[in-house]
């Protein structure tokens, strides 16, 4: 049977297949999704019995491969103890020890954690701590926020504003919300001059700055240096505007460093995670704030509250699993396995370089990019791929590997080389997507 066969599709599939909305993708034209029965390490079980390693962990939620039996054993704990209980006026061990544990993790004083489920609710939130920070401190005028060109925040209403517009995605939705300031990252001396200049002129309106530190991920995993997040500390602090770093995909090892912000040596006001925060079990994501944010909300006027609190907040499953993937990266083996992927992953792919339509490859930390010159066919590629025994799903003009920190050589190997055969062999030009 191919990939894309239906023939031995498990009844559950087409029983539900008129009834699920399938993300990012026109169903009515999309081939049918492959049917996964388990996952196993860094490999997809599907329903006929094939296996497939997972080149990008789940959009890069699994870091340390499926089933991991610390994470697990840790949620089936907590699960006879207490599966949930609503965080408004109470509390409760597991997001306690988390809160704790990730201030004491991220750098400076970024101190105070405020939790919630999917990483877009988290980037809108750090957004709205931004605004009522600057109202709080009797500022009324800042209203906006700058992001960058290449960026990608998310897809609820809030943040698809600070998403690049040209992107495509969240095209249609144009003038829907409230407009933003776009602007391109500052790489160098003339490009930070030119939004040194922008920020002079419209400083006043701008709450926060909008980034992702060191790769801009679903927006076509564009790098960028270091220095180019020390001028965007500077040029915050210069103009009293808050910095605001989106790590969901980058934090919790992917770059090489635990954050990336480390690579610069700086730290955001306020920085989100989510994604590898529980090892790609349950959904979790939190943003985080300095002291001198959380400090213009500290007040006895109730009016000055962030009035805030998504039902399943600091949910205590999905806390006790986010502790157990923490002690897995404080024993600091993940560092040795992200610097093995990277070394497979550009020993893996440059011979790509040279193959048809292909304009860059590059590699960082645990991330191999293959870029083409236009959009590729992700369905069709989706499908190549898997009859090579690998789950791979292009976005846009790349093809990415983004796979879990220990995923063995061998398989490492079958993701490269089904990269090299599909890729090497041309005809990938498609609509794109992700």
């Amino acid at each position: 049977m191919t990939a894309e066969s239906p023939a031995r599709a498990p009844e559950w599939l087409s029983a539900g297949a008129p009834h699920v909305w399938r993300p990012y993708c026109q169903m009515k034209t999309a081939p049918p999704p492959l049917p996964v029965a388990a996952t196993r390490g860094s490999r997809l079980v599907l329903a006929d019995g094939r296996e497939l390693v997972d080149g990008i962990a789940s959009w890069w939620t699994a870091c340390h491969g499926y089933n991991h039996p610390h994470i697990a054993a840790a949620v089936r704990e907590q699960l006879e103890r207490m599966p949930h209980v609503m965080f408004g006026g109470l509390a409760h061990e597991p997001a306690s020890r988390l809160a704790r544990r990730l201030a004491d993790l991220l750098p400076g004083d970024l101190n105070h954690a405020f939790f919630a489920e999917s990483g877009s609710v988290s980037v809108e939130i750090a957004m709205k701590m931004a605004l009522q920070f600057h109202i709080n401190r009797g500022e009324h005028g800042r209203t906006r926020f700058l992001s960058f060109r290449g960026g990608y925040h998310g897809d609820t209403l809030a943040t698809m504003t600070v998403c690049d517009p040209e992107e495509g995605m969240h095209s249609l939705f144009s003038g829907v919300m409230p407009s933003q300031v776009i602007a391109d990252l500052p790489v160098d001396a003339a490009s930070e001059a030119v939004l040194e200049a922008l920020l002079v002129e419209r400083g006043g309106e701008i709450a926060a700055i909008v980034t992702e530190p060191l790769v801009q991920g679903a927006g076509g995993m564009l790098f960028h240096d270091p220095e180019v997040l020390r001028r965007l500390r500077r040029t915050a602090d210069r103009h009293g505007v808050l910095l605001i770093f989106d790590e969901i995909f980058t934090g919790f090892g992917r770059t090489g460093s635990l954050f990336a912000m480390e690579a610069a040596g700086i730290e955001p006001d306020i920085v989100t995670l989510s994604k590898a925060l529980t090892g790609g079990t349950l959904p979790l994501s939190v943003a985080v704030a300095s002291t001198r944010v959380f400090q213009a909300f500290w007040s006895d006027d109730a009016g000055a509250a962030l009035m805030h609190g998504p039902t399943y907040m600091a949910n205590p499953l999905a806390c006790a699993a986010a502790n157990a993937s923490l002690d897995l990266f404080e024993d600091g083996a993940w560092r040795a396995d992200v610097a093995r992927v990277s070394a497979a992953l550009a020993q893996g792919l440059e011979p790509l370089r040279g193959a048809p339509g292909v304009v860059d490859v590059r590699v960082l930390g645990a991330i191999g990019v293959v870029e083409f010159a236009a959009p590729v066919a992700v369905g069709a590629l989706c499908q190549a791929f898997a009859a090579e025994g690998a789950w791979i799903r292009p976005m846009g003009k790349t093809v990415y590997l983004a796979p879990a920190f220990n995923t063995p050589d061998a398989d490492l190997a079958v993701l490269t080389s089904a990269m090299r055969r599909v890729l090497g062999a041309g005809g990938v030009e498609g609509s794109g997507g992700v």
